[in-house]
């Protein structure tokens, strides 16, 4: 069955909405509870956002070279920023720091690649970004999302073993998807791109709703919570 044009632009520009919304939950948390763990989810949040509202963008067919080289940028550093939520959960301030810098120093000099490298429109097929960016990119690219994933699948496992509470281990579950998509679009599957952020968006938004539920009765036992 065909699905109208508008129908799917509709539904990109509605997820790249609940996107920012709960970005912007992720900010007001982290000035409510002082957890910095809800920027690196806030943010990464918001870059999704982005991501989201390029992908309706062109595929309702306004298509130029600095939308592609954004949306390539984004690919790669929505999940490396996500994963900065997630450095909590080791209980390292030393290597919580090491790998904050090093993830921000590598989405910087992939902005900076991105910026630089024009991108042909015959990267979009069908009003969908499917072609592979040049190799520079996807191997500077790489260096963001295989430790990001590596760290948040690290998470979700440490998560588990430690508190196995279920609103984190989702929202950590949620961060994976959206970063395995990433990784799989610098691998040239760009389509899973797609389809992962759909499904990590539903696994992030149950985890960001439910968190505050059971964050309270944390605070009176006296404890913090590991992912903030």
């Amino acid at each position: 069955m065909n699905i109208p044009f508008d129908a799917i632009a509709a539904s990109l520009f509605a997820l790249g909405l609940l996107l920012a919304v709960l970005a912007a939950r992720g900010v007001l948390r982290f000035f409510r509870t002082g957890a910095r763990s809800q920027i690196g989810w806030g943010s990464g949040l918001a870059l999704a956002a982005a991501a989201m509202f390029v992908e309706g963008i062109v595929y309702v067919g306004f298509v130029d070279s600095p939308l592609l080289q954004a949306y390539v940028f984004l690919s790669a550093a929505i999940v490396g920023v996500l994963s900065l939520g997630a450095t909590r959960v080791l209980k390292s301030p030393r290597i919580e720091s090491i790998y904050s810098i090093y993830t921000l120093a590598a989405c910087g000099t992939v902005a900076l690649a991105c910026a630089v490298t024009p991108l042909p429109d015959a990267m979009v097929t069908g009003g969908i970004i499917a072609g592979n960016p040049p190799l520079i990119l996807l191997l500077l690219s790489s260096f963001v999302t295989v430790p990001a994933t590596i760290l948040l699948l690290s998470a979700t496992f440490l998560s588990l073993q430690r508190s196995g509470r279920w609103p984190t281990i989702l929202m950590a579950a949620g961060a994976i998807t959206l970063g395995a998509g990433g990784t799989l679009y610098i691998a040239s599957f760009p389509i899973a791109l797609y389809y992962a952020e759909f499904l990590g968006i539903l696994m992030l938004f149950g985890g960001l709703v439910s968190l505050p539920q059971t964050a309270p009765a944390r605070a009176a036992a006296g404890t913090t919570p590991g992912t903030g």
